[in-house]
C-alpha cells in the first residue's frame, strides 16, 4: 500500500514550532489519503497529538502507542518517535514547551480527552501564531494546560522489549498476531527455557505472556476497526474462530466490546459504515 504524508496546513509544524516565541504552539493537521507516515524524530518541545478522526500509531523505543479518536498521545520533549495514521485523519497538535509541561506525565501515555479539553483544544487550534499570552488567550491556554495534567491516562500502550530474544517474539507475533503458539513453544523458538521466558517478561513489559498477546490483540483491532473492517473479520485474522471470542477478549481488556469503546471516542461515530458494521456483529 502506498503511504501519504499528513498534510501540514500550518508550517509551524514542519520547521518553526521548536523555536516559536509561545510556549504552546496550537495547530491542525489533516489527511484525507488511506494511510500518512512521518520517519523518527523530535522536537525540543513536549508534543500532543490529539485525534479526532482515524487512528494514529506512534512508535518510541520503548514501546507502541495507539490513538483512537478523542484520545490523545503525550510525547514528552526530546523524545524520538515516528508515528503513521490509519484512516482520514484529523488531528490537534499541541506543542508545548518544557518549562510549562512540569505537570504533564514524564513518559509516553495515552490520555482520554473530556468534554472541556475537547473544545479548550478545539479553540485553542484557532488563535492567531502570536496570541496574547497575558489576555484572554493566554488564561484558556493555562486552564488547557492543567486540564491536561488532570486527563486520565488509557491503558493503550503495547511495551517492546529490549532483550533481543524476546523482541524476536514480540516481532513475530506483530507479523503473525494470528499465531496460537504456546508460551512453551515459544520458548523453544527463542532459545529460552519457559521459565526464563517468564521471568524476563516480567522484569522487562511488567506483563506475562498471555496479558502481552491480549493488548497486542486490542491494538491491532483497533487499527483495524478503525479503517472499516468488520469484527467478524478482524476476530478471524487474529486468530479467534468466531467474533463472539474477540468480543469476549476485547471487554476483559478495555472494559468495553469494541462498538461501544469507539463509539464513546468519536461523537457522530455511530452513523458511520463501520459503526454499523460493528453493531451488527457487536449488539451490546
Amino acid at each position: 500500500m502506498k503511504h501519504h504524508r499528513l498534510d501540514m496546513h500550518d508550517p509551524l509544524m514542519a520547521k518553526d514550532a521548536d523555536v516559536f516565541p509561545r510556549a504552546v504552539v496550537a495547530v491542525t493537521a489533516t489527511s484525507t489519503s488511506d494511510t500518512w507516515e512521518h520517519a523518527q524524530h523530535a522536537h525540543r518541545k513536549g508534543q500532543l497529538m490529539y485525534t479526532l478522526r482515524g487512528i494514529i500509531h506512534c512508535e518510541i523505543e520503548a514501546g507502541i502507542w495507539i490513538v483512537p479518536p478523542q484520545c490523545a498521545l503525550w510525547i514528552p520533549g526530546g523524545t524520538f518517535h515516528a508515528a503513521r495514521g490509519s484512516g482520514e485523519a484529523e488531528v490537534y497538535c499541541l506543542l508545548i514547551d518544557p518549562g510549562v509541561a512540569c505537570a504533564l506525565p514524564p513518559r509516553c501515555c495515552t490520555l482520554a480527552v473530556s468534554g472541556l479539553l475537547h473544545e479548550l483544544i478545539s479553540k485553542a487550534v484557532s488563535f492567531p501564531q502570536l496570541y496574547d499570552e497575558g489576555g484572554a488567550q493566554g488564561r484558556l491556554i493555562n486552564t488547557l494546560l492543567d486540564e491536561l495534567a488532570a486527563a486520565p491516562i488509557e491503558a493503550l500502550h503495547l511495551p517492546m522489549p529490549k532483550d533481543p530474544r524476546l523482541r524476536r517474539l514480540a516481532d513475530s507475533l506483530l507479523a503473525e498476531p494470528a499465531d496460537k503458539a504456546t508460551l512453551g513453544q515459544w520458548a523453544v523458538r527463542i532459545g529460552m527455557s519457559e521459565r526464563s521466558m517468564t521471568r524476563l517478561l516480567l522484569e522487562e513489559l511488567g506483563l506475562s505472556f498471555g496479558r502481552w498477546r491480549r493488548q497486542l490483540h486490542v491494538i491491532l483491532s483497533l487499527q483495524r476497526l478503525a479503517k472499516g473492517q468488520s469484527v467478524q473479520t478482524v476476530a478471524l485474522d487474529l486468530g479467534y474462530e468466531n467474533a463472539s471470542g474477540f468480543i469476549t477478549m476485547f471487554r476483559k481488556a478495555v472494559g468495553q466490546p469494541p462498538a461501544r469503546y469507539l463509539a464513546d471516542r468519536a461523537g457522530a461515530f455511530s452513523a458511520t459504515p463501520q459503526a454499523i458494521a460493528l453493531k451488527e456483529a457487536d449488539p451490546d
